[in-house]
């Protein structure tokens, strides 16, 4: 599986209803299953993002197809970064050589 680390901001539309948050949450980790995504991890955070997930999933058009059906919903920006273990960043070195 492929880790990503989601960035989300909240829209107009979503802290209007932030109560519904911790809701839509569990919303959004059922809807990843459908996209053969897993949120691993949420967080609500101060700072710039409102929100931090750690997902994983099948490939990269899984979690961009999963992504743009969130951004729909209308009540989060997202910035998504790839993610990679200690592992697979000596492979990624191992092929600088």
């Amino acid at each position: 599986m492929t880790r990503y680390i989601v960035l989300a901001s909240f829209t107009d539309q979503g802290i209007r209803a932030v109560k519904d948050t911790t809701k839509r949450a569990a919303a959004v980790r059922e809807m990843g299953a459908r996209f053969g995504v897993q949120m691993k991890d949420i967080y609500w955070t101060l700072g710039k993002y409102d929100i931090v997930l750690t997902v994983e999933a099948q490939d990269d058009a899984s979690m961009t197809a999963f992504g743009l059906a969130v951004g729909a919903l209308g009540n989060v920006r997202t910035q998504t970064l790839r993610a990679f273990n200690v592992d697979e960043m000596q492979g990624i070195i191992d092929k600088m050589r």
